[in-house]
């Protein structure tokens, strides 16, 4: 744990959409500016790089459109065909001709 005597103020001059950014995406991470600042620092000592991305997952096209093809599924389940077991599906995928 550090004490107070080895703690320093760090100023930066940085673009304001981009603080305003940055501190929406670090609070979605559960962090604040200064722990974020302070993991990346310490990161880039460590490995004498600047080595890591700390992100948040974005859908792919392909995945928005499952989810949405799937929401409508759910929506209009009278039309699709239903099974209430496993063999009624591989019955009616037999009989698909």
């Amino acid at each position: 744990m550090k004490n107070a005597s080895n703690i320093t103020n760090l100023n930066i001059r940085i673009d304001s959409t981009l603080k305003q950014e940055s501190d929406v995406l670090f609070k979605s991470l559960g962090l604040n500016m200064s722990t974020a600042i302070n993991m990346f620092l310490t990161k880039c000592v460590n490995t004498s790089s600047i080595p890591f991305e700390v992100s948040i997952p974005k859908s792919s096209k392909s995945l928005k459109k499952a989810l949405k093809e799937s929401d409508y599924i759910a929506k209009h389940p009278e039309k699709y065909k239903g099974y209430h077991t496993i063999d009624e599906l591989f019955e009616a995928l037999d009989n698909e001709d």
